[in-house]
């Protein structure tokens, strides 16, 4: 798959805590927020009846906040996601606001269905990413790949270093391949430190290899020592990788109203 090559190629490592939200106290800095719950096979329909019934309830209370649902296609399919539009911080404020007056529906209509649920900012990093002119994150289908970080500073440095050279390559090359990168943030113990989006209109899009290979990509634009010098250190940066696959829900999404 064309993943197996962006797996180990695009990423970026976080700072502490406490220094990348100081440094997202800026209205320029957009954050997305992520909850995904884990509901039992039993479940299922109880729980996404729930969730129509609390999208209705924002509906009508005239919520003004879009949250996209992607249902887990590999990995826990019993996992589903609910991701917001890219935010400035002071919007979820307001957000959480607006929200009060169906807190009550989410507490009786789903959460008894719930088995657990986790919730994380993603910081969008646009300057990291490579999305071709009409392509965007919200396709039918959307690889989610998932990377955790060698601790200390030096890992940070090197996929800082690499991350941008690729996407400056790919740019430089009109490479075909999409990809979009995001920060975690306040994700818990053991969490990643970046995501990594591949969008796709079908399983045979989201299968195929690009004709020119990401690190053959890399070799045109830098040279065969250089890339080769890239790519092992940052396959030494990385600890962990994870993917699944989401498919996009437009049942379980709530449209905020355009009026």
């Amino acid at each position: 798959m064309k993943t197996s090559s962006l797996r180990l190629a695009v990423a970026l490592a976080v700072s502490c805590a406490g220094t990348a939200m100081a440094a997202d106290n800026s209205s320029k800095v957009t954050v997305v927020r992520d909850y995904t719950d884990i509901v039992a096979p039993a479940d299922q329909a109880a729980y996404e009846a729930g969730v129509k019934s609390f999208n209705q309830c924002l509906s009508q209370h005239g919520f003004k906040y879009t949250w996209t649902a992607w249902t887990h296609e590999t990995g826990d399919t019993y996992a589903y996601s609910y991701v917001s539009d890219p935010l400035p911080w002071a919007a979820f404020d307001a957000m959480r606001t607006a929200g009060k007056a169906c807190d009550a529906a989410i507490r009786s209509d789903v959460n008894p269905h719930l088995k657990s649920e986790t919730s994380a900012f993603f910081k969008t990093l646009p300057e990291l990413s490579h999305m071709a002119k009409g392509v965007t994150i919200n396709s039918p289908y959307i690889e989610v790949i998932y990377f955790k970080l060698k601790p200390g500073h030096e890992p940070h440095e090197t996929f800082l270093d690499v991350a941008k050279k690729i996407t400056a390559a790919a740019e430089k090359t009109k490479w075909p391949g999409n990809f979009a990168i995001g920060e975690v943030l306040d994700a818990g113990a053991g969490a990643p430190n970046f995501i990594v989006l591949l969008p796709a209109k079908s399983w045979a899009e989201l299968g195929k290899d690009p004709d020119t290979p990401l690190w053959t990509m890399m070799e045109n634009a830098y040279g065969k020592q250089d890339a080769q010098a890239m790519r092992k250190s940052l396959n030494d940066a990385i600890q962990e990788q994870s993917s699944h696959v989401d498919s996009y829900s437009e049942e379980l999404t709530y449209k905020a109203s355009s009026k």
